[in-house]
């Protein structure tokens, strides 16, 4: 009788935690963007008879209640802690520790993903671009300066080799020898600003612009806890970050076409996400206005988060930078908010986003 009951007990306990559970995920608010996981997550998807039948609701819902579980991050740490600590995995979710730093594995090449990439480049050249003065970087991934390590790694010849048969109208940069490790995060999938001004004069000569001597002061802004040290849940010790400044970046603002809002190019207020302390963070589209600029030139940069701490460094040439992040905003409505004229264009774009499909 004692086992009935507990068993009874133990059932519509069970039964009371999924019911509540799925009440509490309809009821709270559907997020936008994941913090730690720098991206947009899935929205409820279109429900049509035809989408159904095709089973392309169903996959679109799957990826919903996944991202938009309540609580995620909190179950997605204790998972990687068991995988870590407790089972004694080599990586979790492809996270994996080498030397005192976290990387993520990247693998296999998307061909799929990384053709589909550049004919939208393309297709942004052909409709807005022509006659312009347009160039294309690619940024590594820093598992690309990883040397003897037996994790898998994506086939970087072959990505390069498709952009650039793609991509054929375009000027390249190749800023692969301007890098190193040591010049990206231990923590965090991006790059140190500090250790940029190689990379910032190698796409400035190769733009026909001038280097300028700008005698940066390097500000330390304390330490930084990257999202892969989220990610992985792990013990080892935080990066230091620093922010690059000078009179002409100090002087700068920038307007954010999303909130409305002025403010400076380093936005010291506290957030989740220490990096955001370029630009803002995670938006559409922003636009940096030099009021001391010497020249009326102005720069379109298309971008992930990698262009945040780099465009800071691109100022000295330019009136304006207007920065675009198509992860957030449709190609299709850029003259909406863009007047295209005589501007000069940088694509600026890592081997993380090529090799997935989140452009719009």
């Amino acid at each position: 009788m004692k086992n009935k009951t507990k068993n009874l007990i133990i059932t519509i306990g069970f039964f009371s935690l999924l019911i509540f559970t799925f009440f509490l995920n309809i009821a709270i608010k559907d997020k936008q963007i994941s913090v730690i996981e720098r991206r947009a997550l899935s929205q409820l998807p279109e429900i049509s008879i035809s989408k159904l039948l095709n089973g392309e609701t169903t996959n679109k819902f799957e990826n919903y209640a996944v991202d938009q579980f309540v609580e995620r991050d909190f179950f997605r740490n204790v998972k990687t802690f068991y995988s870590i600590n407790i089972y004694k995995q080599k990586d979790n979710n492809n996270y994996f520790e080498k030397d005192g730093a976290i990387y993520k594995m990247e693998y296999p090449l998307n061909k799929t993903h990384v053709e589909k990439n550049a004919d939208k480049l393309k297709k942004i050249y052909n409709q807005y671009l022509k006659n312009m003065n347009v160039y294309y970087a690619i940024i590594p991934d820093k598992n690309y300066y990883l040397k003897n390590d037996d994790h898998l790694t994506i086939d970087y010849t072959l990505l390069k080799e498709i952009m650039n048969k793609k991509l054929v109208d375009l000027k390249y940069i190749d800023i692969w020898d301007n890098l190193k490790l040591d010049d990206y995060y231990k923590t965090d999938l991006h790059w140190k600003q500090e250790n940029l001004i190689n990379v910032a004069n190698k796409i400035q000569s190769s733009m026909n612009l001038l280097n300028i001597k700008n005698n940066y002061k390097k500000i330390d802004v304390g330490d930084f806890y990257g999202t892969y040290y989220v990610q992985k849940n792990s013990d080892i010790a935080p990066d230091k970050m620093y922010i690059l400044n000078n009179d002409t970046i100090n002087d700068c603002t920038t307007y954010n076409y999303e909130t409305k809002k002025v403010c400076d190019i380093y936005d010291k207020k506290e957030t989740k996400d220490k990096y955001d302390i370029f630009l803002s963070g995670a938006t559409s589209i922003i636009k940096i206005e030099n009021n001391n600029a010497k020249t009326n030139k102005e720069l379109l940069i298309f971008r992930d988060s990698f262009g945040s701490s780099l465009a800071p460094l691109l100022v000295e040439n330019y009136k304006n930078i207007t920065l675009i992040d198509l992860r957030y905003i449709s190609s299709n409505l850029l003259h909406e908010y863009i007047e295209f004229k005589d501007q000069d264009v940088l694509f600026l774009y890592s081997t993380v986003i090529l090799n997935q499909d989140l452009l719009k």
